[in-house]
C-alpha cells in the first residue's frame, strides 16, 4: 500500500467523508502518516477498507504534498554505502557503517521547490532509498530487523560539498533547509518484499545521472537497522537514509563538475515506489 502526505482545502474536504466511511467500516480513520504508522496493522486495515469503500479521493494532480513524515524523532544517514560510490570519490571501503544525521529543518515534499543557501556553491543531489521504521526498536537482530520497518520512500541527500567538507563533520552541509525530500509516499514494506533489490536512479533536468541497484548496498538494510538500533533506540516513523549510488556530482572530474543551481530539476526513481520531483531555486 503507498501512501502520502498531503495538505490543502481539497484533501481537508474529502476528510468528512472519508472518516465516516472508515467509522461505518468498523474502524476510525488515521488523520495523518504518523497515526497510520503508529497504528500498525490495524490502521493499514482500516485503510485497506476505506479505499475499497467507494470513499471520494483527491486526484493526484490536486494533491498538495507534504513530507511523508513530517515528525520523525530522528533522520539517519549512512554514508559511503555503495561500492562504486565510494571508488568514485576515492574513499575507502568502511568496515562499519559510516552514520550522520540530518534535523527535521532538512524535510521537504514532492514538488517543493528547495531554496539553495547564498552561504554554498558546491551542491549535489543523492538518490537514496529511505527506510520508514515502523516499530520501536531496541538491540534487534539482523533476521528480525526488517520486521521493524514500516515502509519505503524515495529520498534525496542534497549535499552542499564545499559547507561538508569544511571540516572533518559532515553535518554543515548536509541539513540546510529542504535538504532531505522524501516522497512522493511511502509504499509499505509488504507491498516491496526484498528492499535488496530495487532500481535506483537520479535525473537532472531530464539527464540520467545515476544507476544503481540496492543490492549494491554495502550494509544492508537489515544490516542498518540491526546495527542502529544497538546503538539507540529507534522509534516509529524515524527515517534512515541508505546511501547513494554513483554518478553524483562530487564524482566526476574537477573541471566537469557543474552543481546544482537555481533551476534545476531533479527526480529520484526507484523501482515499485515512484519518482520524486523537485526545483531547485
Amino acid at each position: 500500500m503507498s501512501a502520502a502526505g498531503s495538505s490543502g482545502s481539497e484533501s481537508g474536504r474529502k476528510k468528512g467523508s472519508s472518516t465516516a466511511c472508515a467509522e461505518a467500516s468498523g474502524g476510525k480513520a488515521p488523520s495523518s502518516m504518523e497515526e497510520v504508522i503508529s497504528g500498525g496493522d490495524a490502521a493499514l486495515q482500516t485503510l485497506r477498507r476505506l479505499a475499497g469503500s467507494g470513499a471520494a479521493s483527491v486526484p493526484e494532480p490536486g494533491i498538495a504534498y507534504l513530507p511523508c513524515v513530517t515528525k520523525p524523532e530522528k533522520i539517519l544517514c549512512v554514508g559511503l554505502n555503495y561500492r562504486n560510490h565510494t571508488s568514485e570519490i576515492r574513499m575507502e571501503i568502511p568496515k562499519y557503517p559510516v552514520l550522520f544525521n540530518k534535523y527535521n529543518n532538512a524535510l521537504a515534499a514532492h514538488r517543493q521547490r528547495i531554496s539553495l543557501p547564498n552561504t554554498a556553491e558546491q551542491f549535489d543531489y543523492e538518490a537514496e532509498l529511505v527506510i520508514v521504521v515502523g516499530k520501536e526498536a531496541r538491540d534487534i537482530p539482523k533476521q528480525e530487523a526488517l520486521s521493524c520497518v514500516f515502509g519505503y520512500a524515495p529520498g534525496n541527500d542534497l549535499s552542499a560539498r564545499d559547507l561538508q567538507f569544511r571540516t572533518h563533520q559532515w553535518l554543515l552541509g548536509k541539513t540546510c533547509d529542504g535538504f532531505a525530500p522524501v516522497g512522493p509516499c511511502i509504499t509499505t514494506a509488504d507491498e516491496i518484499g526484498d528492499p535488496q533489490s530495487l532500481r535506483i536512479e537520479s535525473r537532472v533536468n531530464g539527464e540520467l545521472r545515476q544507476s544503481g541497484n540496492t543490492c549494491d548496498m554495502i550494509f544492508d538494510c537489515a544490516t542498518i537497522v540491526s546495527y542502529i538500533s544497538q546503538y539507540m533506540t529507534l522509534k516509529p516513523g524515524d527515517l534512515i537514509f541508505t546511501g547513494t549510488p554513483s554518478g553524483v556530482i562530487q564524482g566526476m572530474p574537477e573541471e566537469k563538475r557543474c552543481w546544482l543551481k537555481a533551476g534545476d530539476e531533479v527526480q529520484v526513481s526507484i523501482e515499485k515506489l515512484g519518482t520524486l520531483w523537485n526545483e531547485m531555486a
